[in-house]
Protein backbone atom coordinates (compact mmCIF):
# COMPACT_ATOMS: atom_id res chain seq x y z
CA UNK A 1 0.00 0.00 0.00
CA UNK A 2 1.45 3.45 -1.29
CA UNK A 3 1.48 6.49 1.73
CA UNK A 4 1.61 10.24 1.10
CA UNK A 5 2.91 12.77 3.48
CA UNK A 6 4.09 16.49 2.73
CA UNK A 7 6.79 18.11 3.69
CA UNK A 8 7.68 21.79 4.10
CA UNK A 9 11.35 22.45 5.08
CA UNK A 10 12.11 25.27 3.62
CA UNK A 11 12.77 25.87 -0.35
CA UNK A 12 11.67 22.50 -2.24
CA UNK A 13 14.29 22.28 -4.65
CA UNK A 14 16.43 21.09 -1.59
CA UNK A 15 13.98 18.97 0.01
CA UNK A 16 12.93 17.26 -3.29
CA UNK A 17 16.62 16.78 -3.97
CA UNK A 18 17.14 14.65 -0.71
CA UNK A 19 14.10 12.54 -1.08
CA UNK A 20 14.41 11.51 -4.54
CA UNK A 21 17.34 10.09 -3.44
CA UNK A 22 15.58 7.52 -0.68
CA UNK A 23 14.70 4.14 -1.04
CA UNK A 24 11.31 3.59 -0.97
CA UNK A 25 9.89 6.92 -2.15
CA UNK A 26 8.51 6.39 -5.44
CA UNK A 27 7.48 9.70 -6.42
CA UNK A 28 8.09 13.42 -5.53
CA UNK A 29 6.17 16.33 -6.27
CA UNK A 30 7.17 20.18 -5.43
CA UNK A 31 4.28 22.29 -4.63
CA UNK A 32 2.55 24.83 -2.39
CA UNK A 33 0.09 23.90 0.70
CA UNK A 34 -2.21 24.90 3.59
CA UNK A 35 -2.79 28.69 2.53
CA UNK A 36 -5.91 30.20 1.09
CA UNK A 37 -5.22 31.14 -2.80
CA UNK A 38 -6.49 27.93 -5.43
CA UNK A 39 -3.83 27.08 -7.40
CA UNK A 40 -1.27 29.73 -6.50
CA UNK A 41 1.10 31.04 -8.58
CA UNK A 42 5.07 30.84 -7.31
CA UNK A 43 5.43 35.02 -7.01
CA UNK A 44 1.97 34.70 -5.67
CA UNK A 45 3.85 32.08 -2.85
CA UNK A 46 6.55 34.46 -2.79
CA UNK A 47 5.14 37.26 -1.97
CA UNK A 48 3.84 35.60 1.68
CA UNK A 49 0.43 36.66 1.00
CA UNK A 50 -1.63 33.44 0.35
CA UNK A 51 -0.40 31.43 3.16
CA UNK A 52 0.96 28.70 1.70
CA UNK A 53 4.00 26.53 2.60
CA UNK A 54 6.55 25.24 -0.04
CA UNK A 55 6.47 21.83 0.08
CA UNK A 56 7.44 18.56 -1.05
CA UNK A 57 4.75 15.61 -1.80
CA UNK A 58 6.68 12.57 -0.90
CA UNK A 59 4.59 8.66 -1.89
CA UNK A 60 6.38 6.31 -0.49
CA UNK A 61 6.11 2.25 0.04
CA UNK A 62 6.20 2.07 4.00
CA UNK A 63 7.61 -1.83 3.34
CA UNK A 64 10.97 -0.07 2.30
CA UNK A 65 10.98 3.18 4.21
CA UNK A 66 8.71 3.79 7.30
CA UNK A 67 6.95 7.59 8.18
CA UNK A 68 9.51 7.89 11.16
CA UNK A 69 12.59 7.17 8.89
CA UNK A 70 11.34 10.13 6.55
CA UNK A 71 10.80 12.27 9.22
CA UNK A 72 13.83 11.97 10.89
CA UNK A 73 15.34 12.30 7.21
CA UNK A 74 13.45 15.80 7.67
CA UNK A 75 14.58 16.82 11.08
CA UNK A 76 18.33 16.20 9.91
CA UNK A 77 18.34 18.24 6.47
CA UNK A 78 16.55 21.30 7.80
CA UNK A 79 16.41 23.59 11.42
CA UNK A 80 13.15 23.07 12.55
CA UNK A 81 13.83 25.75 15.21
CA UNK A 82 13.62 28.67 12.95
CA UNK A 83 9.83 30.37 12.67
CA UNK A 84 9.40 30.74 8.99
CA UNK A 85 13.03 30.66 7.82
CA UNK A 86 15.88 27.97 6.76
CA UNK A 87 19.01 30.25 6.35
CA UNK A 88 18.80 33.14 3.98
CA UNK A 89 15.16 32.41 2.72
CA UNK A 90 12.79 34.31 4.93
CA UNK A 91 8.56 33.78 4.76
CA UNK A 92 5.77 31.97 5.99
CA UNK A 93 6.68 29.89 2.72
CA UNK A 94 9.46 28.34 4.11
CA UNK A 95 8.14 27.24 7.37
CA UNK A 96 8.57 23.83 9.19
CA UNK A 97 5.46 21.46 8.09
CA UNK A 98 4.63 17.97 8.00
CA UNK A 99 1.28 17.57 6.03
CA UNK A 100 -0.61 14.60 7.24
CA UNK A 101 -3.25 12.17 5.66
CA UNK A 102 -3.45 9.46 8.27
CA UNK A 103 -3.68 10.27 11.87
CA UNK A 104 -1.06 7.32 11.95
CA UNK A 105 1.38 9.74 10.90
CA UNK A 106 0.05 12.68 13.19
CA UNK A 107 0.80 10.42 16.09
CA UNK A 108 4.88 9.38 14.44
CA UNK A 109 5.26 13.08 13.76
CA UNK A 110 3.85 14.79 17.38
CA UNK A 111 6.36 11.06 18.83
CA UNK A 112 8.96 12.13 17.15
CA UNK A 113 8.80 15.94 17.99
CA UNK A 114 8.12 15.00 21.54
CA UNK A 115 10.95 12.70 21.60
CA UNK A 116 13.82 15.14 19.90
CA UNK A 117 12.68 17.44 22.39
CA UNK A 118 13.28 15.41 25.46
CA UNK A 119 16.90 14.55 24.36
CA UNK A 120 17.33 18.35 23.64
CA UNK A 121 18.42 17.31 20.14
CA UNK A 122 18.74 20.99 18.99
CA UNK A 123 20.63 22.74 21.90
CA UNK A 124 17.63 23.74 23.83
CA UNK A 125 15.98 25.46 20.81
CA UNK A 126 12.13 24.89 20.98
CA UNK A 127 11.28 23.33 17.91
CA UNK A 128 8.17 24.91 15.77
CA UNK A 129 7.28 22.53 13.10
CA UNK A 130 3.39 22.60 12.48
CA UNK A 131 1.80 19.31 12.40
CA UNK A 132 -1.35 19.51 10.24
CA UNK A 133 -4.00 17.82 8.21
CA UNK A 134 -2.76 18.21 4.40
CA UNK A 135 -4.96 21.06 2.73
CA UNK A 136 -5.63 23.01 -0.47
CA UNK A 137 -2.29 21.42 -2.15
CA UNK A 138 -1.18 22.07 -5.65
CA UNK A 139 2.05 21.14 -7.36
CA UNK A 140 4.33 23.45 -8.76
CA UNK A 141 5.10 24.90 -12.21
CA UNK A 142 6.45 22.41 -14.39
CA UNK A 143 10.29 24.43 -13.85
CA UNK A 144 10.41 23.51 -10.11
CA UNK A 145 9.86 19.98 -10.65
CA UNK A 146 13.17 18.19 -10.53
CA UNK A 147 15.13 21.83 -10.38
CA UNK A 148 18.65 20.13 -8.66
CA UNK A 149 18.86 17.17 -11.30
CA UNK A 150 18.31 19.83 -14.02
CA UNK A 151 20.42 22.32 -12.25
CA UNK A 152 23.54 21.18 -10.62
CA UNK A 153 25.67 23.62 -10.92
CA UNK A 154 23.17 26.44 -10.55
CA UNK A 155 24.71 28.80 -7.16
CA UNK A 156 21.69 27.97 -4.97
CA UNK A 157 21.78 24.26 -5.72
CA UNK A 158 25.82 24.43 -5.32
CA UNK A 159 25.40 26.20 -1.92
CA UNK A 160 21.57 24.74 -0.58
CA UNK A 161 20.59 22.00 -2.15
CA UNK A 162 24.27 19.75 -2.39
CA UNK A 163 25.20 20.07 1.23
CA UNK A 164 21.92 18.68 2.10
CA UNK A 165 21.95 15.87 -0.13
CA UNK A 166 25.34 14.81 0.81
CA UNK A 167 24.24 15.24 4.74
CA UNK A 168 21.72 13.03 3.97
CA UNK A 169 24.09 10.46 2.16
CA UNK A 170 26.30 10.44 5.17
CA UNK A 171 24.19 10.61 7.99
CA UNK A 172 21.20 7.64 5.79
CA UNK A 173 23.35 5.84 3.96
CA UNK A 174 21.54 2.31 4.28
CA UNK A 175 18.02 4.75 3.12
CA UNK A 176 20.14 5.87 -0.01
CA UNK A 177 19.23 4.57 -3.22
CA UNK A 178 21.91 2.17 -5.05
Amino acid sequence: MIETIVLGGGCFWCTEAVYVRVKGVLDVESGYCNGQTVQPTYEEVCSGRTGHNEVVKLQYDPAQVSTRELLEIFFVIHDPTTLNRQGNDRGTQYRSGIYVATAAQTEVAQALIAELTQTDAFDGDAIVTEVLPLANYSAAEDYHQDFFERNPGQGYCLAVAAPKVSKFRKTFARLAKD
